[in-house]
């Protein structure tokens, strides 16, 4: 997620804000609206991405209704229609590179709007992707296992031989266990709490973790 953006956004209102508290806010704020998906609300439905905005506001103090809305304003305007998450993790190429030179296929699984291969491309991680699979375009999004099974057919693998790293419980590590899939969690601060999968700090650990080797816990939607 651009949290640059957002902290330039917040600035235009008269707030300073850190980046780094906008991503704990933001990572919080994930937690909260998994309940939420957990109820069968969709990631790309109006009523999800209003509650996540607002789960993130609130984490740095702001629920003032006219800030919400402007918040709101801001991220349907920003960047549309591709919008906020535009911004690679720093670790993803490598990470995506480790797995590649393993010998193993690399891909995304994205509950998107149409625009996830564009984002991809945009951050500079396109070329290194074998498939990129985006809701919008298939059809299907998660946690419904046939996005998931879709990733297994393009990569050319069995559910067992395939693992998915996520960073939404009830999305990603349901939905891709239930298309037979290994499921990783993505937890950078521990705010998941306990849960009955592999949990990776990053997208390293989460290699390492994948590759077997030292310093992973078992980053990037992969299958």
């Amino acid at each position: 997620m651009n949290y640059p953006a957002i902290a330039d956004h917040l600035r235009t209102r008269g707030r300073e804000v850190s980046i780094e508290a906008i991503e704990e806010a933001e990572l919080r704020a994930r937690v909260r609206l998994d309940a939420e998906l957990a109820r069968g609300a969709s990631t790309e439905g109006r009523t999800a991405q209003d509650s996540y905005l607002a789960y993130l506001l609130e984490g740095i103090g702001i629920a003032a209704p006219d800030e919400v809305e402007a918040a709101a304003d801001f991220r349907r305007s920003y960047n549309a229609p591709a919008g906020l998450f535009n911004i690679a993790d720093p670790a993803a190429l490598r990470a995506i590179q480790q797995v590649k030179s393993a010998g193993l296929v690399a891909g995304v699984v994205s509950n998107s709007n149409g625009w996830a291969r564009a984002l991809l491309a945009g951050a500079g991680l396109g070329d290194a992707l074998d498939f990129v699979i985006d809701s919008a375009v298939v059809g299907v999004e998660k946690p419904d296992p046939r996005i998931f099974r879709l990733g297994l057919e393009q990569a050319g693998v069995a559910a067992h031989e395939a693992v998915y790293v996520g960073d939404l419980y009830s999305v990603d590590v349901l939905g891709s266990r239930a298309a037979g899939l290994g499921a990783i969690l993505l937890d950078p601060r521990g705010f998941w709490g306990p849960r009955d999968c592999a949990t990776a700090r990053d997208l390293l650990e989460a290699t390492g973790l994948i590759l077997g080797t030292a310093g992973g816990t078992v980053g990037q939607e992969q299958a």
